[in-house]
């Protein structure tokens, strides 16, 4: 049978169904492009997978301090095709939940020629993400050093007060946040 000789509900419904798999495709195609940015804000949202929240100054001033203490350990890697060195300023700092705290990292370029990095992050145990807050931070932006300079590299943050009535955090007594730094080309290819 070929298409001339098909009824005109049969054709219709092979256009119909055609439309529709054309349409299921096109969305298919477009949830692909738009998962990774979704993840991205669904894990900033949430703290899922140790993504650590990123806050306004307005709602970490509305932020009740604590009597409670918590160790934060900073952990920095670069990427081997970054030719940087980075490091926190001091590797651990026990705070109080609830209050501001300011952490320091010094990154200095090695190569002769300037570099642009991004930094990727995240928090442990996983669970303690949600109530990792962090107001300002360096690894919010690129950042690109010049041959041979070093600079610091300060990042506000606050553990919330919430993190002591949850049941899976409760008993935490040590967050470790970690930096990786990239070269902004490769971090590009990544993403």
């Amino acid at each position: 049978m070929n298409a001339a000789t098909l009824s005109p509900d049969v054709s219709r419904r092979n256009r119909k169904a055609a439309l529709l798999a054309l349409c299921f495709a096109g969305g298919m195609l477009g949830m692909g492009y738009a998962a990774v940015p979704l993840y991205r804000i669904f894990c900033e949202a949430t703290g899922f997978g140790g993504t650590t929240m990123k806050v306004s100054e307005e709602t970490a001033s509305a932020i009740a301090v604590t009597d409670k203490q918590i160790v934060v350990r900073f952990d920095s890697n670069v990427s081997s095709a970054l030719p940087w060195r980075f490091k926190p300023e001091n590797p651990t700092e026990k705070i109080t939940i609830g209050a501001r705290d300011m952490a320091a990292f010094v990154a200095e370029n090695l190569s002769s020629k300037p570099v642009t990095g991004t930094a990727t992050f995240n928090v442990t145990p996983v669970q303690a993400g949600r109530y990792f807050a962090k107001v300002q931070c360096f690894c919010f932006t690129e950042q690109t050093l010049q041959p041979g300079e070093k600079v610091r590299m300060p990042v506000i943050y606050y553990v919330d007060p919430a993190i002591l009535t949850d049941p899976d955090t409760k008993d935490i007594e040590e967050i470790t946040l970690s930096y990786t730094f990239y070269p902004l080309d490769q971090a590009k290819k990544g993403s």
